[in-house]
């Protein structure tokens, strides 16, 4: 079957593949579009208006193996039968990211990746960048695709959340601000439960960076860490650590109860208390949002002034409500340990946690000792606790398991004293009981606000 240089196929039909098939056809591409499960109706809808051809709920092998370019969902496997005859017919193979990047004409990026507080960081560092004044749009993972918004409202500057997934298919993506938060086990299905291979894709964010870019990154992860000393970066880079033993390129340090975001002989100097991001974790993600914007020449002023304010995503730490002097918080962003131990880390009160769901081979022991220090019952959410009661039955009083999130909340509240605090932060993914983590987080608020 030949192959059509000018045919462009979408494989998978949510936000990042109409995405990209909307600046395909933009760009004067024979856009076909082919999702093997349902396409959501706001989908189908900006497909149909854009006379796009699509299909789903099958993919019609002849329509996707003339492409001259496919374009892959990052949730779709390497191991899918898809995927091996793509592959195999030596079709190039790009993520959208890397799509919308051939499209972005003189703007600028920052990536954002890390396996936790992507999130968080992109939105805090879109936002000082948007009370700067800058013309900036917050694209990838979270807000609207890179490509769409290219598509759509291209701007000078995009502010941009990746995931290791959307890192595995790039070739010339290019980010002149690359920042990495830390790395820490998670997916390794994708990656041949081989932990090197996804350090390695976190990496990629920086493979095609030059000495004008920028790589800001944690000097204190331990897989960053032994990866530069077996690596070169191309990039410039900038450190930021909890350490205040600092050196010449660490940007970002915590001395005392002060941050610090020192570049360009433009001291940002604020007590840690005065962030509205509470949490060692947000202290690493303001010093890595706060480095980014100096790079782009935003004062510390109006860094200060967003770091004071700022107030933070909707289920990553987010206070619920007090009910009876017991304080709900619904963290059910936190989908593997390391988002777990840093929940627990800002806890100041004893704590009822909520925990489980869908087990991804999840090592329980990384949270053990903040367990025994500040959590007085485990509320068990998942289909499957087993793994929960065997780590911590011996160590925990009291371990309940219940079936919904509304029979969660309510034995949380019925365990709980005035001064205690209830903490959503489930350590699993979602899809065993729930739609997705926000499906979860909702149906968790909803009940509280139901006591």
């Amino acid at each position: 079957m030949s192959l059509n240089t000018k045919r462009l196929v979408i494989l998978g039909a949510a936000e990042s593949g109409v995405g990209a098939a909307l600046l395909g056809r933009q760009q004067g591409w024979d856009v076909f579009v082919s999702d093997g499960g349902n396409i959501k109706p706001k989908f189908k809808e900006a497909l149909e208006q854009s006379g796009i051809e699509f299909e789903e709920g099958a993919h019609t092998i002849e329509k996707i193996l003339n492409a001259g370019c496919v374009v892959k969902s990052p949730g779709i496997p390497e191991k899918a039968d898809i995927m091996k005859q793509v592959r195999g017919a030596g079709i190039e193979v790009c993520s959208e990211i890397e799509f919308g990047y051939r499209y972005k004409g003189d703007s600028k990026i920052v990536a954002i990746t890390g396996s936790n507080g992507k999130s968080t960081t992109t939105k805090l560092t879109y936002t000082v960048f948007k009370e700067a004044g800058y013309d900036v749009a917050m694209v990838g993972n979270i807000g609207i695709s890179f490509a769409k918004q290219i598509a759509e409202k291209p701007c000078a500057w995009y502010v941009m959340e990746i995931s290791s997934f959307q890192l595995d298919d790039i070739h010339t993506f290019r980010p002149d601000v690359a920042v990495l938060l830390n790395i820490t086990p998670d997916h390794l299905d994708r990656y041949d439960y081989k932990f090197e291979n996804y350090v390695a894709s976190k990496f990629r964010i920086t493979e095609n960076q030059n000495a004008s870019d920028y790589f800001i990154v944690n000097r204190d992860d331990k897989a960053i860490k032994d990866y530069l000393d077996t690596h070169s970066i191309h990039a410039t880079t900038i450190f930021f650590t909890m350490s205040d033993n600092t050196n010449e390129n660490d940007a970002g340090f915590i001395s005392g109860d002060h941050l610090h975001v020192n570049y360009d002989g433009d001291d940002l100097d604020m007590s840690i208390h005065d962030l509205a991001l509470k949490g060692k974790h947000n202290q690493y993600n303001s010093m890595a949002a706060g480095i980014s914007a100096r790079t782009a020449g935003i004062r510390q002023e109006r860094l200060r002034e967003t770091f004071t304010r700022f107030e933070g995503l909707e289920h990553r730490l987010e206070y619920v409500a007090t009910i009876r002097g017991v304080e709900f918080i619904n963290d059910s962003k936190a989908t593997n340990m390391n988002s777990v131990w840093y929940a627990l880390e800002s806890m100041k009160k004893p704590t009822i946690l909520i925990l489980g769901g869908q087990d991804k081979g999840n090592d329980y022991s990384e949270i053990l000792e903040l367990v025994m220090e500040k959590v007085k019952v485990i509320i068990c959410i998942g289909v499957n606790n087993q793994p929960i009661h065997e780590a911590f039955d011996k160590i925990v009083d009291t371990i309940v398991d219940t079936s919904s999130a509304l029979q969660a909340v309510q034995a949380s509240y019925s365990f709980a004293d005035s001064g205690d605090v209830v903490l959503l932060a489930p350590g699993c993914a979602s899809f065993d009981r729930f739609n997705n983590f926000e499906d979860r987080g909702e149906q968790f608020k909803k009940a509280v606000k139901e006591l």
